[in-house]
């Protein structure tokens, strides 16, 4: 009877681990994937765009056309950089080299690099209180003739990009 109690003792702790196990690896992959890890659409690099999925989060979004090759854009990286990780789950801000990836910019009014698109976090272009004085041009769609999208031409520095978001209501 001594041995039934062993094994019977051996198995419950045998399945507690087991459980344990599994219960610890759920936890670890729905972490990773909350803070933005796991999820490409949180990195700040993109070779191409899919606006409604990035919508769909619910964030604002600030989505920066330019070029490796472009000096303004050079001198704007660092400051995505920063934004990009200082603002995780706060905001998505995206960077598409579109000498690279010529298509990712396409349908959208880019004429120049650097160029910021905004959408606010209902997924709807940005509506600046002052556009002139944020340098930001609306356009229409070419279709429909509504507000498509909110764009700023020209590089911009970590409190520009702050007051924008700031006015978009980003929490900090």
């Amino acid at each position: 009877m001594n041995v039934n109690k062993k094994q019977n003792l051996i198995r419950i702790i045998a399945s507690v681990l087991i459980v344990l196990v599994v219960a610890g690896i759920w936890f670890i992959k729905n972490n990773s994937e909350k803070d933005g890890a796991a999820n490409p659409d949180f990195e700040l690099e993109a070779t191409a765009l899919d606006l409604d999925q990035l919508k769909s989060y619910g964030l604002p979004i600030v989505i920066d056309f330019g070029s490796d090759s472009c000096n303004s854009c050079k001198e704007m990286a660092p400051v995505l950089e920063e934004l990009n990780t200082e603002l995780q789950g706060k905001a998505i801000v995206k960077f598409v080299d579109v000498s690279k990836y010529p298509s990712a910019a396409e349908g959208l009014p880019i004429a120049f690099i650097p160029t910021q698109l905004f959408f606010d976090k209902n997924g709807n272009p940005f509506v600046p209180s002052d556009p002139q004085a944020m340098g930001m041009k609306l356009y229409p769609s070419n279709i429909t003739k509504k507000h498509a999208f909110t764009v700023h031409g020209g590089g911009m520095t970590k409190e520009q990009f702050m007051n924008v978001l700031s006015e978009m209501g980003i929490e900090e």
